[in-house]
């Protein structure tokens, strides 16, 4: 069965293609990080080589070694280090080393299953050498051989890449579906599934994996500890701050982008709570404070600095400078007024 959770557009334009042996050769899954496309994406290698008469059955032997990343026709496309790669370009893009090596494997016919699953994570990492190098591919694509790209910014991906898979868009799922999830997968207590469900925004793949794993929600609330404490700290401060994020901007992206994800819905929370929406909030944690730090800003101040993160968080995706764009979102936080009201 179909393990991904409420992608239920998604999941019936691909059975049906199965069912009508129209399956595209390429299909590029787009969508928020944890949002369940690597579910997807394993599922339908899974379908393409189930043994079972209604694919896929999650329990045959080629379903669980494709499960366990062990099915030899079933190779995931990511940043991997290579020798034959700089290191840092290794950790910041997909190398034509690594698609030359795709399209090698991809013109030699399936070794142990019915059909080839390439899935790439992260497409939109994909070098400009690696990028042409795969188009060729999807061009003129070997039989037997279905292409999955994923990608959580499709802006950054060519056109000439998107034109040529079919694109499903996974979007995130309510919160009662998360915590429904989160019930009957993890058998998570209410309270916390409730709180896991809103700190999701809807990607039940973060949402599991915090309520298996207690350190992520400590983790989230150290940094939202954190951020409290540079709210009310001077410049000598917000800028080892700045300095601190950029040095781990440059061993993982990912990890500063999400940092910023937080800030987001920490500020954001405060214009719902300045606008009198309480019950829309997304910390509701912190639902007793949050009036208390609203109170501390101004509309403006507050609206004005949600736009100076999602601009930082644009320009370190443009590859700027990460230290420039992190100092200056640090000048234009507003100060605290009310020191006492932090803690």
């Amino acid at each position: 069965m179909w393990q991904v959770v409420g992608q239920s557009r998604a999941v019936t334009l691909l059975q049906r293609g199965l069912e009508k042996d129209g399956l595209a050769h390429a299909y590029l899954f787009t969508g928020p990080p944890h949002v369940g496309k690597m579910t997807l994406a394993i599922n339908l290698a899974q379908a393409l080589n189930c043994l079972e008469a209604e694919p896929p059955c999650g329990q045959c032997l080629s379903c669980q070694k494709i499960a366990s990343g062990k099915h030899a026709d079933v190779q995931i496309i990511g940043l991997t280090p290579s020798p034959e790669v700089d290191e840092v370009k290794a950790r910041t893009e997909i190398s034509i080393e690594q698609i030359r090596q795709l399209r090698h494997s991809a013109n030699m016919p399936p070794f142990e299953g019915s059909c080839k699953a390439f899935i790439i994570n992260g497409a939109e990492l994909l070098s400009n050498e690696a990028a042409n190098c795969l188009l060729k591919t999807l061009e003129e694509p070997p039989p037997r051989v279905v292409f999955i790209l994923m990608t959580e910014n499709l802006s950054q991906l060519p056109e000439t890449i998107i034109s040529r898979c079919q694109r499903l868009e996974l979007k995130p799922i309510a919160a009662g579906e998360v915590e429904t999830a989160l019930a009957s997968s993890c058998g998570t207590e209410p309270g916390k599934a409730r709180l896991l469900a809103h700190l999701s925004h809807g990607c039940l793949g973060w949402a599991l994996a915090a309520a298996r794993d207690d350190d992520l929600l400590k983790q989230h609330n150290q940094r939202m500890n954190n951020l409290v404490d540079i709210m009310q700290g001077g410049y000598e401060e917000r800028f080892a701050l700045a300095a601190q994020l950029a040095t781990r901007f440059g061993q993982n992206h990912e990890s500063v982008q999400e940092e910023l994800d937080l800030w987001l819905d920490f500020w954001r929370d405060l214009l719902l709570i300045k606008a009198g929406f309480n019950q829309s909030i997304t910390n509701i944690d912190l639902e007793e404070k949050l009036p208390d730090w609203a109170g501390d800003f101004t509309l403006n101040e507050i609206r004005s600095f949600i736009g100076s993160i999602s601009t930082a968080q644009e320009q370190l995706r443009l590859n700027a400078n990460p230290r420039l764009v992190l100092e200056v979102l640090m000048l234009d936080m507003p100060i605290a007024k009310k020191s006492q009201i932090f803690r």
